[in-house]
């Protein structure tokens, strides 16, 4: 077996292209798109390089790819935290343990050179990214921007020495099986928010110059306090809210503010997993494009990625208001589902609230650590 550094474009295709030859027998992978994927993991592409470093590393036996790796040295996250961690990402491999283990050594080789005295993952860049290995909810595929993974990644990895972190809940939300509490009281806690000059409303699309900066100040506020996180940078924040304007519905898109001030905001994407799961190795191109393009119409699933309220304006009921009108809003749709994650296992207050509206816990997300 033979570990080698990517350094090339050819070499990163096949970094690239390794998980859809390992899951072509899955029906519940989802590719990733191609040219999403080639410039996540490319620097200067990316402004993640602009402050932090990142090594991919294939595995090779008789000339066949058994495995892939990213080591990941997040300046950013370690200035934030005080910190001193290193990350593993990207990772995708056959049953062999051999594999794992020296993916891994090579990685942790890396990492030690950059000064990194822990590692942790999978995380795909950063918390700000997709991240977690999938232990609990293997019997459908994941929703928008969640990893998937073999089941038995979890026990090569255990077997190398790295132990739980923490755990990241997805929560099923069906339509079907809805406690519509939130959107019977909704106009009565609006009009109580209005008391304290709080209203809620939907996302201006015309204005986004001026609502992302707004949004991104609260996210570095709202979560700051989260386990792993990191705040986003103005490149970095622009970056995703530039993919994510493309499937932006002001109706999943709703904030609250006090004046001028944004106190709260909740994100709802479409599942368009239930496109790109049919979108062969993740080429948009010569067919792909139209699949995705006229597939949105059709998606019947959302999932609500962000939805959060800064300190000091907790527990006056905007979040249930939040909930209640992304509720109310996807009444008369196409919409069966919504998927809200991930949640950390240790949000009491968040994941009561899920639980409240009837979200059933259906899939577990697991970050791993060890010394190094």
């Amino acid at each position: 077996m033979n570990i080698v550094e990517v350094s090339s474009k050819s070499q990163l295709k096949t970094f690239i292209d390794f998980p859809h030859e390992l899951y072509k027998d899955d029906p519940n992978y989802v590719p990733e798109l191609f040219v999403a994927q080639r410039d996540i993991l490319t620097p200067g592409k990316h402004p993640f390089y602009k402050h932090s470093y990142i090594q991919l590393f294939l595995a090779y036996r008789d000339n066949q790819v058994v495995g892939r790796i990213a080591a990941i040295y997040n300046t950013n996250h370690n200035a934030f935290t005080g910190a001193n961690d290193g990350f593993f990402g990207f990772f995708d491999t056959i049953n062999d343990q051999e594999v794992v283990d020296a993916l891994l050594d090579q990685s942790i080789v890396w990492l030690k050179t950059k000064g990194a005295t822990k590692i942790v993952g999978p995380v795909n860049l950063s918390t700000n990214e997709t991240c977690g290995l999938l232990v609990k909810g293997f019997d459908r595929p994941p929703v928008a921007m969640m990893p998937y993974n073999k089941p038995y990644y979890e026990s090569l990895l255990l077997h190398t020495g790295l132990k739980k972190q923490t755990d990241l809940l997805a929560y099923l939300v069906r339509r079907n099986n809805l406690n519509d509490r939130s959107v019977r009281l909704l106009e009565a806690l609006e009009n109580r928010l209005l008391r304290s000059n709080i209203r809620i409303r939907q996302i201006d699309k015309k204005n986004l110059k001026n609502e992302i900066p707004k949004i991104k100040a609260l996210y570095n506020s709202a979560w700051d306090k989260n386990l792993g996180f990191v705040p986003m940078t103005d490149d970095e924040f622009n970056y995703m809210a530039k993919d994510l304007a493309l499937l932006l519905d002001p109706k999943y898109a709703i904030i609250a503010e006090q004046g001028d001030k944004m106190v709260g905001f909740a994100l709802g994407i479409p599942d368009i997993n239930q496109i790109l799961i049919k979108i062969k190795r993740g080429r948009l191109f010569p067919t792909g494009i139209f699949k995705l393009l006229f597939g949105l119409k059709n998606v019947t699933g959302v999932r609500v990625l962000l939805l959060g309220v800064i300190d000091g304006y907790r527990k006056l009921g905007i979040e249930a208001c939040l909930y209640g009108r992304l509720i109310k809003n996807a009444e008369g749709t196409k919409l069966e589902y919504a998927e809200c994650s991930w949640m950390l296992e240790d949000n009491y207050l968040m994941n009561h609230a899920i639980e409240q509206i009837n979200g059933e816990l259906y899939k577990r997300y697991r970050l791993f650590e060890k010394p190094i």
